[in-house]
């Protein structure tokens, strides 16, 4: 019995509270509609609301910042991470493009060098193999003795000579680079002093670290200028006459003021050989 007299309290004290709210909401509402001035009190309720409603809601609506300040910070590691993959993508592409230009301006080189000698027999190759250990001695190309190639035919590339074939065998050959510090054969080269003249000398050695030649047993007593064009003699068996193989550098004497020693900036660079031409000899 008193269980449910208990529950009936309960009951209409909530019936009750309804109604009150209700009343007051009916009678704000009056107010609120009304254009009269609000009185002191009304002025304090109404002041006072709004100041609770602000602190009540202040939590919500931080938690609100919060929650958008995440999504926007989200959204732009989102865009940061796209455009970080898109400049990885265009920089690879341009690394492509670059590597494909650089290929296609060495292959013109190679059809331009054909043009010019014209008059001789040329075979285009590609470089194959390059042993790291002997970088400056030799590479290794694609063509061999079923194209032709025999042994100490010239190589050149479209800056000047680089070497000569020293091994065959059927589909490749090796070519051993003038860039050999152990070059056993003095090469005859010739370097120009005025329009008619030239004087002569052998190729002795070279620096990889300068990328020059020594060109010594030069006897003449003349003037040989910086930047003059020094060019193989054809003299031998090996290689045709006028090959461009570098430029003067510098110019000194040997230890017993006998005869001068020319220092040579090779034409070609060692360290990017990807195509070359071999020069096959007229009869074959």
């Amino acid at each position: 019995m008193y269980s449910k007299k208990k529950q009936f309290d309960r009951r209409y004290l909530f019936i009750l509270a309804v109604v009150i709210v209700a009343l007051v909401l009916v009678v704000l509402s009056v107010a609120l509609k009304n254009d009269r001035n609000l009185n002191f009190f009304e002025r304090i309720a109404k002041d006072t609301g709004m100041i609770v409603l602000k602190v009540a809601y202040s939590p919500f609506n931080f938690i609100k910042d919060q929650i958008n300040e995440m999504r926007e910070k989200d959204n732009l590691y989102e865009k940061y991470e796209e455009l970080k993959e898109k400049e990885e993508q265009m920089d690879s592409l341009q690394a492509e493009n670059e590597n494909l230009q650089n290929e296609i301006n060495k292959l013109q080189e190679s059809l331009d060098l054909n043009s010019i000698l014209s008059d001789k027999v040329l075979l285009n190759a590609t470089v194959v193999n390059r042993n790291v250990g002997y970088w400056y001695d030799e590479v290794t190309i694609d063509k061999g003795s079923n194209d032709g190639i025999e042994k100490n035919m010239a190589v050149i590339t479209s800056k000047g000579l680089i070497g000569s074939i020293s091994k065959v065998s059927s589909n490749s050959s090796t070519i051993k680079l003038l860039s050999n510090e152990n070059m056993s054969n003095k090469i005859s080269v010739k370097i120009r002093v005025s329009d008619d003249q030239y004087v002569f000398g052998l190729i002795s050695g070279y620096s990889s670290k300068n990328n020059t030649y020594t060109v010594e047993g030069i006897s003449e007593n003349v003037d040989i200028a910086k930047g003059a064009d020094v060019v193989t003699t054809g003299m031998g068996d090996m290689f045709p006459s006028g090959i461009q193989v570098g430029k003067v550098t510098k110019v000194t004497t040997d230890n017993f003021d006998l005869s001068k020693v020319v220092e040579v900036e090779a034409s070609v660079d060692f360290d990017d050989i990807d195509y070359v031409t071999v020069l096959k000899r007229e009869s074959e």
